[in-house]
Formats: C-alpha cells, structure tokens, sequence
C-alpha cells in the first residue's frame, strides 16, 4: 500500500533497505551462529546517517519522530532482528537524555549517539525486576557531589558494546516509584563493569549483557531531570519506542512472507509449483493480510504520537501487541510452506521465527501491555460515565 511517504521518509527507507539487502543479508546466517555484534552494519549505518533519524537537527540530527524511526527499524527487520535490534536500543537509549535530560546533557551526549560514533543502551531490567518495574534494587546513594551506584541490570541490549547507558536505580527506596532517578553513565567509569555474553534462543548478532555496579561513581550531573522522575522518564520512553518493536515485528515478518511466496513459486510437488495449491494460496494470502493490517497499526500509531497528543500509552501498547503476536503467528507460517527445508539452518525462515519471539517479552511483555490497554480502557469508561 502507499502509505504517503514523504521524500525524505523515502530516502530513509531506501537508505536502510539498501544496507539490509547489501550489507545484512550477505551474513545474516554467520552473524547468527557466531554470535557476533553487527559493527560493520553499525558502521554503515553510521555513515549514511540512520542513527540520527530521530534526534533533532540541534543536536546534529536530521529530526524525525517516531514515525521515521519505525521506517528504518522495518526494513533492517526484514533482513535481520538483530541487527535491527541493536541499531534500535541505541535510540532507546538516548530517548530518556532526549526526553528529560538537561541541555548540558543533550549537547554533550546526543550528537555522538545520532553520528553513530557510540552507541547507547537502556539499563532497567533486573533479575528481580522485569515485568515488575518498581522492584529494582540497584540503589544509589548521593555523597558530596556524586551519587554511588550498586546493584546489577541484568538482559541489556548493547551491553558491552555501547559507551554510553542510560539507567535507573533507586535513590529513596521509601518512595517506591517515586524514589527512582534516571543516570546517565559512560562506558570506562570507575566500578562499572560488563557481564558475560548471553547466549540466546534468537537476536543472537545482537549482545545482551549484565551490567554490574560495584561503588560506581556518578557525577550529580549526569542525573537526567531530578532525583524522583527515574519511573516517569522510563513510561515516558516506552511509550514512544514500543512502536519500534511493531516495527520490528513487521519487518520479519514481511521478510518470512517473502521468503516464502518465493520459496512457493519455485518448489515443486505432484508435478505442480506448490504456489499453485490453493491451501498455500490461502496460506499466503493470510499472512499478507496479516503483515499490511500490522503496518497500518504502527505506521497510525507512530504518526499519531508525532502529533504530540497528551496520552498514547493505549496505542503504543496496541503498536506493539498485535504485530509482535502477527510476527510470530508469520513466521511459523513461513515454516509450514517451506515444509521440512524451513527446519533447517541453510533456509532463513527458522531464524525468523526464533528471532520472533523476543518481540512478545521485551520492552514489556505482551501480558502486561494488554492490562495497559485494559486499564486504559477502564478509565476512559469511568470518564465518559462522570460526563
């Protein structure tokens, strides 16, 4: 479908399509089974300017929104989930300095996040603390004009490999969530230190690392906004990111629908090419189906957010859920069509649907943002009644 792109969102588009079909797809596979960081393709990215899509021209961006965002993380997803998925933790990142940080602090830190020239990471999750937000227990204490970090994140993306993390820990564990305050930390500084490598079921390209803070010292400068705003900087985060993860979803799953009309047209069986059989047809055409209704969804949602309207937590949450249930529900398709060459590693469609998967669980799992959607749904009952 046309979607109305602008001829810059174009140029976007054909920028990161041309990096996924030049530069990912040629080793997709390898990156895969070596669990190796894409920094080649970062350095492309880099180059051509994609990390700067959505950072503002003052900061040496090209200032987009989150609509632009999701065009680019779409097409690196038809290529590769974890690919996309550490160009994308990069801007995830450095949505809480963009969101409330300081002049300072964006002057400083966002023209080196938007050039490329150092990647970023989000550290929130915790080994005790993942669905359940407010139950991390990284604490920092202020003495004199720093704050003393201790306590560990546990599954951060770009872990290791960005220099510069955005994270949360609890400076006033009596306040619960209010007691959370938002630092911003550099790669190098003195008691912060790297977990191993995770090795996961899918987004292997991708690195996953613990983050580990032994007396770790913070300048009192690098705390985003104030002491107490760390839980509102982090929803107000997710809230513009989480259609990069329906973004994500529809980019593999456009891939897997592709990969398998192709696979369809050149397989053979009873003498016939197996596109041919109306119960592939019908495959296929659900797939597709499912694919443009999930695009429509992100790209409404994405533009709508760019709008600037008060509250959007319902529809970033919608943004996310259904593509990331399509994704799933598309690549396991894409398996069924390939038959018994879809199980195997020489096919990519296997990778997909392993990918797939994270795309439920991170940034909030698929559960918790349908009680978002739920609760949402029940306070604008409750209004309209009071009207």
């Amino acid at each position: 479908m046309d979607y109305f792109l602008t001829d810059e969102q174009k140029h976007i588009q054909m920028l990161a399509r041309r990096i996924a079909e030049e530069k990912v797809v040629p080793i997709r596979a390898e990156l895969d089974e070596k669990q190796e960081f894409p920094w080649s393709i970062m350095k492309a990215c880099a180059e051509t300017g994609l990390f700067g899509v959505s950072i503002p021209e003052e900061y040496g961006g090209i200032g987009g929104g989150t609509f632009e965002n999701c065009i680019a993380v779409e097409e690196l997803s038809r290529a590769c989930l974890g690919v996309s998925v550490s160009y994308a933790a990069s801007l995830l990142g450095a949505y809480p300095i963009l969101i409330g940080g300081s002049e300072e602090q964006k002057k400083k830190y966002l023209p080196e996040i938007a050039s490329g020239r150092k990647l970023a990471a989000f550290g929130l999750t915790e080994a005790n603390a993942g669905s359940d937000a407010q139950g991390i227990r990284t604490e920092a204490k202020k003495v004199g004009d720093e704050y003393i970090l201790n306590g560990t994140k546990q599954w951060i993306t770009n872990g290791g490999e960005a220099e510069i993390y955005s994270v949360v820990a609890m400076t006033d564990k009596s306040r619960g969530g209010r007691g959370a305050t938002a630092f911003i930390l550099e790669k190098g500084m003195e008691g912060f230190s790297f977990g191993k490598k995770e090795n996961k079921l899918g987004i292997r390209a991708s690195a996953t690392r613990e983050l580990v803070f032994q007396d770790c010292k913070v300048p009192k400068e690098n705390v985003i906004g104030r002491e107490g705003l760390g839980f509102i900087l982090v929803m107000r985060t997710f809230d513009r990111t989480r259609p990069g993860i329906g973004a994500q979803a529809v980019g593999v799953a456009q891939g897997a629908l592709e990969a398998a009309v192709n696979y369809a047209r050149e397989r053979e069986q009873f003498d016939r090419k197996i596109i041919s059989f109306q119960a592939i047809q019908h495959m296929l055409a659900d797939m597709a189906m499912q694919v443009e209704a999930a695009r429509s969804l992100v790209y409404s949602v994405a533009r709508y957010i760019d709008s600037n309207p008060k509250d959007f937590s319902k529809y970033s949450a919608m943004a996310k859920v259904f593509p990331s249930d399509i994704a799933i529900k598309v690549t396991i398709d894409a398996i069924q069509v390939f038959g018994g060459y879809g199980f195997m590693k020489e096919y990519p469609v296997e990778k997909m649907m392993r990918d797939a998967k994270i795309l439920q669980i991170y940034e909030g799992t698929n559960q918790i943002q349908r009680n978002v959607i739920g609760l949402e749904l029940i306070k604008e009952a409750a209004s309209k009644k009071k009207k």
